[in-house]
């Protein structure tokens, strides 16, 4: 800016005097008691004083009047002596007023004084103005020209400075806000106020804006304009947590420090669609009425490179390195991105907001790409687990619980988002991974759902691999029973997951549930029931008891070693242990009890029978019951 060197020269204005002395009463009183005729002449020079500001008040207007009919042209050429004079009455005028210290007050003299500074701002413009253009190649004119000159760009020089410090007013109003907030209560609540101006302010802001641009200094009005509003628009997203971080910076975060960077530029986003772009689109519109393409520039200078900044920040994040946990913090910044981009259609001059909104769909289109790119990874981490330990117990496995938990959060909290993300940025067809018998549905099912099912069946065939480590058929099928118990015990408590696998895949794995169990009663059970079999005990009408000897036997040996290796098995949901365990009392002991009625009465009463029956069908029913709790128990005592 082409500022006067004499401009940091330290003028004492009488605002300045009044707030550093005493109240003008107190201090007359106080003279008069200790020095009454000193006090008496103290305030004859007051008055006097006040009376020579009056005397310049008149004599400058009286002065204008007279270079008006100059400026008019009914004088001719000749620049009458009344423009010295007039000059010298404003220098005397202006060298009253003090550059004030930033963000400490402006220059802006009292309303009783009719705005005589802005008036005389007005008049410099006009007076430079015209000398300038009339007397141009007039060389005897240039000292006065260069005196005119020289004012004029003294009085620019405060009006500048009495423009930034009133528009870095709004600093002070939003540091009062955030002091009246209590600790814990939101800042957002208090932002609805932003910029904060007042009507007297942005008045005043109006003014000085018409008087810098009709005089010359558009240049250094907008400057001011932008930076003062930028690095207050800065301020205020801090304030939410949210700081300017260059890309470099993000590409060396871990990512708990990025994604601890993440709500914070969410909600700076909502804010800034919600409040600050409408708000700082009107403070334009306010201060710049009279130039509506210039509030538009400003606006959209200013706004596109806060916005881009934004952008800039999302961008960084999608170039991340991914990893599963990232994919709901993407669906935050691409729901962040979708739900908020009609601010710019209704602010933005629509040549910037063609450039915005393109800018905009870019972004969102690599973070929803990161973002399925992130959800496919679930199958490589899913294929990853080749762990060739089993599961002890057979109990859930922890990538069942990893895979359905994520997918349920995903599904119950962003699945409207994850539809559209894959409708609209994948780039390739799913395919069918259970093969044709189910193509038809798929056809109609979405990208999105087609590629959950895709998940669940993977995991499904990773289960199936991983039960054929247990050694124990039978331990199998309780691994798959308690894996597909706990998968079906999801889907039903997602209503969304149900919705995109359908009733049929639902019923398909019930049924298969229900096949695990049969298999496991068979090896096990059916296998303790032949124990029981009543062929062979017979011959000739008569029972042949050392053959019903050794069906006591087995039958003691395999169930004691069945309660011993099942206890410490694992069927951790309650309900599935309690049908289970009535499955078995219910095959079990009605036979163990018929076999019993029949036969023990052929056996020695004494030492035979406690040798051979170990068991009452009461003892049967609660080693059952003491099945599948995940811990080895004794044996409770026999009732005799």
């Amino acid at each position: 800016m082409n500022h006067n060197p004499d401009k940091s020269s330290s003028f004492k204005s009488r605002d300045h005097d009044h707030k550093n002395s005493v109240p003008r009463a107190e201090s007359l009183k106080s003279s008069k008691e200790k020095d009454p005729a000193a006090a008496d002449k103290n305030e004859t020079n007051e008055q006097g004083g006040e009376a020579k500001e009056a005397e310049i008040k008149y004599t400058l207007e009286k002065a204008w009047e007279d270079i008006q009919h100059f400026l008019s042209g009914e004088e001719g050429l000749e620049i009458p002596d009344i423009i010295d004079k007039y000059l010298d009455l404003v220098e005397h005028k202006v060298s009253r007023l003090e550059v004030p210290e930033k963000s400490k007050g402006c220059p802006v003299p009292d309303p009783e004084d009719d705005g005589w500074f802005h008036k005389v701002v007005e008049q410099m413009s006009k007076l430079h103005r015209h000398v300038s253009t009339v007397f141009k190649s007039d060389s005897s004119r240039g000292p006065l020209i260069n005196r005119i000159g020289r004012i004029h760009q003294r009085v620019m020089s405060y009006l500048e400075d009495e423009f930034r410090v009133l528009l870095e007013e709004s600093r002070t109003v939003e540091a009062a806000a955030d002091q009246s907030l209590d600790a814990g209560q939101d800042q957002a609540k208090e932002e609805p106020n932003f910029p904060g101006y007042s009507k007297q302010v942005l008045a005043t802001l109006n003014k000085i804006s018409k008087l810098m641009i009709s005089g010359g200094y558009e240049f250094e009005c907008y400057e001011v304009y932008m930076v003062t509003r930028r690095n207050t628009i800065e301020e205020t997203l801090n304030k939410l947590g949210f700081e300017k971080i260059s890309l470099d910076d993000i590409q060396r975060m871990q990512w708990e420090a990025m994604e601890r960077e993440i709500p914070p530029w969410v909600r700076a986003f909502k804010e800034c669609a919600n409040i600050y772009f409408s708000a700082e689109h009107k403070l334009a519109q306010t201060i710049f009425s009279d130039n509506p393409s210039v509030a538009k520039s400003l606006f959209a200078n200013l706004i596109r490179v806060l916005f881009l900044q934004l952008l800039n920040f999302a961008e960084a994040i999608a170039l991340s390195k991914r990893s599963t946990e990232k994919l709901f913090k993407f669906l935050d910044i691409y729901e962040t991105l979708q739900d908020h981009s009609s601010a710019i259609d209704s602010l933005f001059p629509e040549e910037c907001a063609k450039e915005l909104k393109a800018e905009l769909t870019a972004t969102r289109s690599k973070i929803g790409e990161t973002a399925i790119c992130i959800f496919c990874d679930l199958e490589n981490s899913i294929k990853s687990d080749t762990g060739r330990t089993p599961v002890p117990g057979g109990a859930v496995h922890p990538l069942t619980r990893y895979t359905m938990n994520y997918l349920k959060y995903a599904c119950d909290e962003y699945k409207d988002t994850l539809e559209q993300v894959f409708k609209e940025h994948s780039t390739s067809k799913p395919r069918d991974y259970q093969g044709n018998s189910q193509s038809n549905n798929d056809e109609n099912q979405s990208p999105f759902s087609r590629h959950l099912i895709k998940i669940m069946d993977l995991l499904d065939s990773i289960l199936e691999a991983k039960s054929k480590l247990y050694k124990d058929v039978a331990l199998s099928n309780i691994f798959m029973m308690n894996n597909g118990r706990y998968i079906l015990q999801k889907i039903k408590g997602s209503p969304e997951i149900h919705q995109a696998m359908g009733d049929d895949r639902y019923k398909k794995r019930s049924y298969e549930l229900r096949n695990y169990h049969q298999s496991y009663k068979r090896e096990t059970w059916m296998k303790l029931l032949d124990c029981l079999n009543m062929e062979g005990l017979n011959v000739n009408g008569k029972v042949v008891k050392p053959a019903l000897k050794e069906r006591f036997k087995s039958f003691n040996a395999m169930f004691e070693e069945i309660h011993r290796t099942q206890s410490s098995w694992v069927v951790s949901d309650k309900q599935m242990q309690s049908e289970l365990r009535v499955s078995i009392a219910g095959v079990i002991i009605p036979a163990y009890r018929s076999f019993l009625g029949r036969f023990s009465g052929y056996l020695t009463p004494g030492r035979q029978t406690e040798k051979y029956i170990k068991f009452q069908p009461e003892d049967i029913e609660a080693y059952i019951e003491g099945l599948f709790d995940g811990s080895t128990s004794s044996m409770p005592r026999r009732k005799t």
